[in-house]
């Protein structure tokens, strides 16, 4: 599913990349602003409902629409198309706490407060992301917001490194763009699916070095993803990037000429 439709800075994007590269493989607009998505998953077992991500939301203003030229979309009118009641949901996972990932989890009443947006599910996150989510732990000042938070902290199932939320549905740490970000895997019929949040926001960040200047531990995201590719490479994983706005499931393939350098199929 998709929950909306934005533009961040390409600078930021691709941090120690430079334009001349990165404007290749993404045109930016005359803010140098490039085209990214909110893709989210839906998952069913006949028992349970899962909502992987939620976009950033609708409680924005016009100041912030203009600012990342937001589509007046959000994770409850990607819900309705499905004809799913967002109260039926029983589990949310978020990779990370940012905006543009949390920002779903509520939305505004018919007084304008912030309220939960799935109120029967167990929302989870690290632990270690929710304490700095609460502490803006950040950077970016305006990343974190309460009003995503507040409302849906009772709902918070808050795990410690890898966990296994229901059976077949694993999260694991997926450190470098936030301290604790995680990833998210499961099977279907054709293998594995991973999940894995910002530490490649897009298919044209697989290089290793192509990563944001949002990331707070770019090294460290450099390594998560080398091995997140191999992995997926070696197993035959399917990942589905977060922010891409092409076709986001991927198959990897490693580059056999130059070990260590990885291309993305789209799988239709």
């Amino acid at each position: 599913m998709r929950a909306g439709a934005f533009r961040l800075d390409g600078g930021s994007m691709f941090g120690v990349v430079p334009k001349p590269l990165w404007s290749k493989l993404t045109p930016a607009d005359e803010l140098n602003r490039i085209n990214l998505q909110t893709n989210c998953l839906l998952l069913t077992n006949g028992e349970h409902r899962v909502l992987v991500e939620t976009g950033y939301g609708g409680k924005w203003a016009g100041r912030e629409i203009d600012q990342f030229n937001m589509e007046e979309r959000a994770i409850l009118d990607a819900l309705r198309e499905e004809n799913i009641d967002p109260a039926q949901l029983t589990h949310v996972i978020v990779t990370h706490l940012h905006f543009d990932h949390a920002g779903g989890l509520t939305h505004l009443d018919s007084n304008g407060s912030p309220i939960s947006s799935f109120p029967n599910a167990s929302i989870i996150s690290q632990k270690t992301e929710w304490d700095d989510a609460l502490a803006n732990k950040s950077t970016m000042t305006k990343t974190y917001l309460r009003s995503h938070l507040d409302p849906v902290s009772e709902q918070m199932q808050l795990v410690d490194g890898e966990s296994e939320i229901l059976p077949g549905l694993s999260v694991w740490p997926m450190a470098g763009h936030t301290w604790g970000q995680q990833a998210v895997r499961f099977s279907d019929a054709d293998g594995i699916i991973c999940f894995p949040g910002d530490v490649m926001p897009t298919a044209n960040h697989v290089g290793l070095a192509f990563n944001m200047g949002y990331d707070m531990l770019p090294y460290t995201n450099m390594h998560s993803k080398q091995t997140l590719l191999q992995q997926a490479s070696v197993e035959g994983w399917r990942l589905v990037i977060d922010h891409e706005p092409g076709n986001p499931v991927v198959h990897v393939t490693e580059n056999q000429k130059r070990p260590g350098q990885y291309t993305l199929q789209a799988v239709d």
